[in-house]
């Protein structure tokens, strides 16, 4: 089987070497991007990241980007003054421009704002508006830069895999595109935390990083059975389960966790809990917890965060299982994140004895695999590196 070995994004940043802000934002994109969370679903050390900052010697611009070097290309500009107010880089950036205009929605140019200088370039792009974020703190400006481009690639990717599943279909990867990722907040209104933190999430969403929610029956049409869409919204969000001190107490709240782990959607718990949880959920682990103090609230930011790092790990998931799986045996099942118990419950419909089970590396640890063997021995549990690996040695 043949399997493409282009990295599926490949990011480039763009600065002029005299913006001195520069250097630290690349790099922490470029540490915020090449992490193993990543790494495991992509491939490699990472998603990759390349620095167009230094003048080359015969054009006095950055070196030329390779728009063809990846699946997708995504070039993110940083313009100050000092970019603006050099014509070799402005020839540049508008070259570069015209390509990815050219190139689709493959291949994009995400400018972000320093200053007021990105107006005078003509570059039409909605910018990312870093000159508006001077009250907050350099880290927190960093966090939001990397939420919002992190927001930006989960739709080209998510555009791309239009792409794979429908070729002939442009318009369609351009409603893809568009469409934004949609938030499910699962929350208890059975304590004093749950609902207010809720609309806490809910009112940053839509103030400040521009995602869609679902916020409960507030927004279920009437005439419409509350159990019905509310399960059916699970399936195709990505959750944020506001872990307060009766949320595992409540049946809804239960039953929206199973929902989203049966279906593999991406899933972040906020950790809440103000003083007990009497009875631990046992379905909420496996999957990123953020701690934040209920009574602060003041973490909502590394909450959307850390969940559009999911959304973002999903897209490049099932873009790799894609191009795979129309050349694999049938019993062969994919997951996005590491296999629990609880991950057995979609692959009922599977037939055959045996079930080859491919999941992101890390590999699991032997007494998980234990579990495993003694409790469903049809499944056999793979990494995807040990299963490409077994792939090859039956060449």
């Amino acid at each position: 089987m043949t399997v493409s070995t282009r990295p599926f994004l490949v990011l480039y940043v763009a600065w002029h070497p005299a913006f001195k802000a520069g250097q630290d934002i690349a790099k922490r994109l470029y540490n915020q991007y090449r992490r193993e969370l990543y790494g495991n679903v992509a491939g490699g050390a990472g998603l990759s990241v390349i620095y167009r900052s230094a003048p080359d010697l015969t054009t006095s611009a950055p070196q030329h980007v390779d728009l063809g070097e990846g699946e997708t290309t995504a070039i993110v500009m940083l313009i100050d003054e000092n970019f603006a107010g050099d014509k070799a880089y402005v020839a540049w950036a508008q070259d570069l421009v015209a390509r990815t205009d050219r190139a689709g929605l493959g291949a994009l140019v995400f400018p972000v704002a320093a200053d007021k200088a990105l107006f005078r370039l003509g570059i039409m792009e909605q910018a990312v508006r870093w000159d508006q974020w001077v009250d907050m703190a350099d880290d927190a400006r960093l966090q939001r830069l990397t939420s919002d481009l992190t927001y930006q690639f989960c739709r080209m990717l998510r555009s791309y895999l239009e792409r794979l599943l429908h070729p002939d279909e442009d318009e369609a990867a351009l409603e893809k595109y568009l469409k934004k990722v949609q938030i499910f907040l699962s929350h208890s209104k059975h304590d004093a935390n749950g609902e207010r933190i809720a609309k806490e999430i809910r009112r940053h969403i839509f103030e400040g990083d521009g995602l869609s929610s679902f916020f409960d029956v507030r927004d279920i049409p009437p005439g419409l059975r509350f159990d019905m869409v509310l399960v059916q919204q699970v399936k195709v969000s990505a959750v944020v389960a506001i872990h307060t001190d009766s949320f595992s107490s409540r049946e809804w709240c239960r039953r929206e966790i199973i929902e989203a782990k049966r279906w593999n959607v991406p899933l972040v718990v906020a950790d809440c809990i103000s003083d007990t949880d009497e009875r631990g959920f046992p379905y909420m682990g496996n999957v990123p917890v953020v701690r934040m103090d209920p009574d602060k609230v003041d973490r909502i930011d590394q909450v959307v965060a850390r969940l559009l790092d999911e959304v973002l790990k999903d897209f490049l998931w099932r873009c790799r299982v894609e191009l795979v799986q129309k050349n694999v045996a049938k019993d062969v099942a994919f997951l996005p994140r590491a296999p629990e118990l609880i991950s057995l419950a979609g692959l009922s419909d599977r037939v055959g004895e045996q079930v080859v089970v491919v999941y992101p590396d890390p590999p699991l640890g032997s007494e998980e695999q234990r579990l495993f063997e003694q409790i469903a021995p049809r499944y056999r549990l793979r990494s995807l590196t040990e299963w490409l690996a077994t792939l090859e040695a039956v060449k």
